[in-house]
């Protein structure tokens, strides 16, 4: 009997170890009839959960619950209950608070953390951007996006800042109008099992972008989005939170109208230690890319076991339907709405940093184009590895092949030449004892090409 006690005792302080308070946003005002801005309700249940030491912030199933601006805080769980929908208000005049800072050229913010720890988002329901209405008109292969001169009001659907522990799991994040799950400064962060399905036709409708951020894990995700679909990058506007490292993504299926994984293009610190593994790629304007146009550097990157598919879908979209592109090259001398954002501050013309020891491991492609590797000078690109590479050369589309893409640089911005399964630019020590390149018959090709 005593035996049974203390086992029942030690269940107990177990169970009251890992239970939660649930605050329900409904007992704090919140409608969910889809028409009321439930916002001010939402955000006096996240303050309580978060002053009284924290708990489960619970969105209800059966109900669309449309919002504003809404503050994460520290030690909340946001648990979106299946069939429930949390949807980004369609007026514009509500976002006001910049997701880069001063920078207001890039998008607003929406649900949001600042300097917090232990937060966590996840449920069976559903993150909703709302972003066909702050789209302009629907074209063929895209949504014409609304003129602005410095300041653009398409929220952005999580920007997270300097968080420490954080977990988004299970959700679906649906319909970003900018970027959908922005990680700035963050440290110590899992994304697992997410459906992130934004609309192929939105551009700038990034899927998971990391920024400066360290020590992240994504697993197990879908990923659709009109613009990349994992990105890591360290923007100026946040220089003060350092280098983006120790990223591992992998088991995650991926649907992209610009590049399905990339690195860069705004890469002001450094980047490294990083796997991208075991990921399947469809569909997709490019496949593997290292974009890098500052003075950062990208080293000791390993691509393994992806299977990708490329084709071109309109000129609307960075690429030209390259599987792996490997590059390094100074962005445009600045002339635009945020230039002062994209180059050190007083000037106006960049410099590119190097990119080295990248390695492909056992990458199986189907694309319309080959792939395309380059620098500005032959020291910047070096040390890439082809291990198992194969590449089956194409047809889907009419557009022309045989033309990289090296946008945005200060040159000329394309490549013309004979398809290629490789074309190299002014690279040292590329390394293709693995390649394999077949293709189509009747299909012209070559299978490497190495311009000094």
């Amino acid at each position: 009997m005593a035996r049974v006690l203390m086992l029942c005792m030690m269940l107990w302080v177990s169970l009251a170890a890992t239970s939660q308070t649930i605050y329900n946003i409904m007992d704090f005002g919140a409608i969910g009839d889809g028409i009321t801005d439930d916002a001010a309700a939402i955000q006096r249940t996240i303050d309580r959960c978060s002053a009284d030491g924290g708990g489960k912030v619970l969105v209800p199933r059966s109900h669309t619950f449309i919002a504003g601006p809404i503050c994460l805080k520290s030690n909340v769980e946001l648990y979106v209950e299946a069939t429930a929908m949390l949807k980004a208000s369609p007026d514009e005049s509500k976002y006001r608070m910049s997701a880069f800072g001063a920078n207001e050229g890039e998008g607003m913010i929406w649900i949001y953390a600042e300097h917090a720890e232990h937060i966590a988002i996840t449920g069976q329901g559903t993150i909703h951007g709302n972003g066909i209405a702050f789209m302009g008109a629907e074209l063929n292969d895209s949504y014409e996006l609304k003129p602005v001169t410095t300041f653009d009001p398409r929220p952005h659907v999580l920007t997270l800042i300097d968080v420490k522990g954080l977990t988004i799991r299970d959700v679906t994040i649906s319909e970003g109008a900018y970027w959908t799950v922005h990680l700035i400064g963050c440290h110590d962060a899992v994304i697992d099992g997410i459906n992130l399905l934004n609309n192929l036709k939105i551009r700038n409708g990034d899927g998971i972008d990391l920024d400066h951020s360290s020590n992240v894990r994504i697993s197990n995700c879908h990923i659709t989005s009109g613009d990349d679909c994992v990105c890591l990058k360290n923007r100026r506007e946040y220089e003060q939170y350092g280098p983006c490292h120790d990223i591992v993504v992998t088991n995650c299926v991926m649907t992209s109208r610009s590049c399905a994984i990339k690195i860069g293009s705004e890469n002001m610190d450094s980047i490294y230690n990083v796997l991208f593994d075991n990921c399947i790629i469809t569909a997709s304007n490019r496949g593997l890319g290292i974009q890098n146009r500052d003075e950062g550097t990208v080293t000791d990157v390993v691509f393994s076991n992806i299977l990708l598919q490329c084709q071109l879908w309109s000129d609307v979209w960075w690429g030209k339907a390259e599987p792996i592109y490997v590059t390094s090259y100074p962005r445009a001398n600045g002339n635009h709405k945020d230039a002062n954002w994209r180059f050190p501050k007083g000037e106006t013309v960049g410099r590119c940093g190097e990119v080295s020891r990248i390695y492909f491991n056992n990458i199986m492609a189907t694309s319309e184009n080959g792939c395309f590797v380059g620098g500005d000078t032959p020291d910047k690109v070096n040390n890439i590895y082809f291990n198992n590479v194969n590449i089956s050369l194409k047809r889907f589309t009419e557009y022309p092949t045989g033309v990289y893409d090296k946008r945005p640089c200060r040159d000329e911005g394309f490549v013309r030449d004979r398809l290629y399964g490789v074309y190299v630019e002014r690279a040292t020590d590329v390394y293709t004892d693995g390649l394999q390149v077949i293709a189509a018959p009747g299909l012209d090709f070559g299978k490497l090409k190495i311009e000094d």
